[in-house]
């Protein structure tokens, strides 16, 4: 566009006869065309890298095929404060499947993220983005073991027996905290596809093939495999497993609930990963294949991809 401005402005003047009273004119208009020709010159210019993380999430929900009522929840956050050559990515991503049954699952696994989700907005988020920005007092890690603990107490005072897993990932500028209770998944996915899972499972038949009293092919059929020694609302006391670690630059996260995990292999899921274009796409595919297997399970997926 700005060339044809130039190009009609060339023209106007430029004389088109050969009118001696029309002379200076015609000197004067070869001097501007001059000037605009030199403005048009291309210039080489180098490109200008853009080093800001870019966070794209899907996420998706199902009863499966064999459920009248869905247990599990999910939260997902993501922000950017970009300001004075300086930027801060903020994600804050929660998986929890309930158990229980007669409502007691959700009314827990619902507790647990809300209860989680205020607690570390309020000690994290809202300083960093006040007036006066201080650090919290307490770690990342000291903020999630806080939170959970609360998320505990309030499921054993209005769930009436009901438990939850949880299993969260906070991203705050560079740095990335996982943490995580019962036998929900964290797989970190690098650019080929290829999954690494992150957490460990908290239940009775994880903890066998880890001593080595059963193979990973007996565990998938146990009889009790679906049995936890760490779940929030439990009345036990436990720990909750948490992850300190640099954020990925490029890759993708995947958060789920077993009831996608131990229906679909890590090959299957790898397979559907890569066929997809975007994680909305991947997390719709994911469920469907589930459910598609006979969806026995309550399914939950949140898809985080860092570009």
């Amino acid at each position: 566009m700005i060339n044809r401005l130039l190009s009609t402005l060339k023209k106007q003047f430029q004389s088109k006869t050969t009118d001696p009273h029309t002379q200076s004119q015609d000197t004067e208009a070869s001097a501007i065309t001059k000037e605009l020709d030199k403005v048009t010159t291309p210039v080489e210019t180098e490109t200008v890298g853009y080093s800001s993380p870019l966070i794209n999430v899907g996420y998706g929900l199902s009863s499966g095929k064999q459920r009248t009522h869905n247990e599990d929840a999910f939260f997902t956050l993501t922000t950017m404060f970009s300001f004075n050559e300086s930027e801060i990515p903020f994600g804050l991503y929660i998986v929890a499947d309930g158990m229980g049954g007669h409502k007691n699952g959700e009314i827990a696994s619902e507790l647990a993220i809300r209860t989680i989700v205020g607690y570390v907005l309020t000690e994290i988020y809202t300083p960093m983005m006040s007036l006066n920005p201080q650090p919290s007092e307490m770690s990342y890690r000291e903020v999630f073991q806080s939170g959970i603990e609360k998320a505990n107490n309030e499921i054993l005072k209005n769930s009436y027996g009901g438990g939850t897993t949880v299993t969260a990932i906070l991203v705050v500028g560079e740095q990335m905290t996982i943490a995580h209770v019962g036998d929900s998944r964290v797989y970190s996915v690098d650019e080929e596809g290829n999954l690494e899972a992150l957490t460990r499972d908290h239940s009775l038949v994880k903890r066998l093939q880890e001593l080595g009293q059963i193979t990973p092919e007996e565990a998938a059929v146990h009889p009790q495999r679906n049995v936890l020694y760490r779940a929030l609302g439990q009345g036990e006391p436990f720990e909750p497993e948490i992850i300190s670690t640099s954020r990925p630059d490029k890759g993708s996260l995947l958060i789920c609930s077993d009831g996608l995990w131990s229906i679909l292999t890590q090959e299957v899921i790898s397979e559907i990963i890569k066929s997809c274009t975007s994680p909305q796409q991947t997390c719709n595919k994911l469920i469907d294949a589930a459910n598609d297997a006979g969806g026995p399970d309550n399914i939950s997926a949140i898809f985080v991809e860092i570009s």
